[in-house]
């Protein structure tokens, strides 16, 4: 399902066949929690931008409107129209991040809805029969994601869990790809590799998932307060421990400058709320660095945010005009500015694949990295 196209160094040139269209890879996923793109972006617009991935949130979407409603009405992808791939995030991440509101147990996780307050369960079989519901092109396996900077006992005992629920998923998902009224019998399972800093631990569960046998997997429980240079020390010390012939995801990362070294380090799949969420508040990315459309010196600035760009922003409206929106508080503003950036990130992926194409990636992410740090201030 995962064929390799080219490599260099580690960095490589994907395509993962799905049933709902191929993923050429690396990709950046645009995040619609809801299912959909916070900023008013409908399904439609992400085709216009380039979108190859949509990723949707299991808890969020099992709370409100409920998986089982999604389920009556054809699946995730007929209920928001959009025929791409979509991958759901297990729900793992936003249940351990309501610290006050949720118990860890062997069995699963109780917690609080942090809408209402009633009660819930959620555990193994529960993330992959909400996910089954919804008809996901990928789904995440449940897993734990405590703070990268723990104590190393208390990591090392929820990764063990973590590697216990990992198998709990995968029944249950075969389970569930074998009954006849499941929306999508072809439904991918991706393992999520914990570990905190600890290298140690890390390598350990990157070997003991890797024999899972999986669709692919992720590295979860980072960019969640540890430093950079840390994630890059975790990402060069792990990776090289997870199957060469599965795509590798990095979960919640992150800047244009991530992405690039993260795919120097064998990273194929990639999402984060950055671009959307800088978007609705007037910061825009273009080569030279991120554009505050706030700043006084916008207001009769005439020039698209960053010329030549084909997003539907640039191509029709000007920075003075797009703070105007910001400015009145115009519901069109956090549009544009979301659609320019979310097709910023498809674009910057696009390129760094035919840059691996063409055999010159070390190139293209030295002269992009030194790009956003000489000109910053020319904007």
């Amino acid at each position: 399902m995962f064929e390799i196209l080219k490599t260099e160094g580690r960095a490589k040139r994907g395509r993962l066949e799905t049933v709902h269209g191929v993923i050429e890879t690396p990709v950046f996923m645009n995040v619609g929690t809801l299912a959909a793109i916070k900023g008013a972006v409908s399904s439609v617009d992400l085709k216009e931008i380039g979108t190859q991935v949509e990723l949707s949130n299991t808890y969020h979407l099992h709370l409100r409107p409920g998986d089982k409603v999604v389920r009556s009405l054809g699946g995730l992808h007929k209920f928001m129209n959009w025929d791409r791939p979509i991958l759901t995030d297990s729900g793992g991440f936003q249940v351990f991040s309501l610290t006050s509101l949720r118990k860890i147990k062997e069995e699963g996780v109780y917690f609080n809805s942090h809408i209402d307050g009633r009660k819930i369960f959620m555990g193994p079989e529960e993330s992959m029969t909400i996910q089954s519901n919804l008809g996901s092109t990928i789904a995440m396996a449940f897993d734990e994601c405590p703070p990268s900077v723990a104590d190393k006992s208390y990591i090392d005992a929820s990764v063990n869990r973590t590697t216990r629920w990992l198998e709990r998923c995968k029944n249950k998902m075969n389970e569930l790809n074998s009954l006849e009224d499941t929306i999508n019998p072809h439904q991918m399972l991706f393992g999520i590799n914990q570990g905190g800093v600890y290298e140690d631990i890390r390598i350990r569960h990157a070997k003991e998932i890797s024999e899972f046998d999986l669709d692919g997997y992720a590295i979860g429980g980072l960019a969640v307060g540890e430093s950079t240079e840390e994630m890059y020390r975790i990402l060069e010390e792990t990776v090289p421990y997870l199957p060469k012939n599965k795509p590798v995801y990095l979960m919640g990362v992150g800047t244009p400058e991530n992405i690039l070294e993260g795919v120097e380090r064998g990273i194929d799949f990639f999402d984060c709320v950055l671009p959307a969420r800088n978007g609705r508040h007037g910061n825009l990315y273009t080569s030279k660095g991120k554009l505050n459309l706030m700043n006084a010196k916008y207001e009769l600035d005439d020039r698209p945010v960053e010329e030549g760009c084909g997003c539907p922003c640039c191509r029709n409206y000007s920075r003075a005009y797009l703070r105007h929106l910001f400015k009145a508080k115009e519901m069109l503003a956090m549009r544009l500015a979301v659609l320019h950036n979310l097709y910023f990130y498809n674009k910057l992926t696009a390129e760094i694949r035919q840059a691996l194409d063409e055999g010159r990636f070390g190139e293209y992410k030295k002269a992009k990295l030194e790009g956003f740090k000489e000109a910053k201030n020319s904007l």
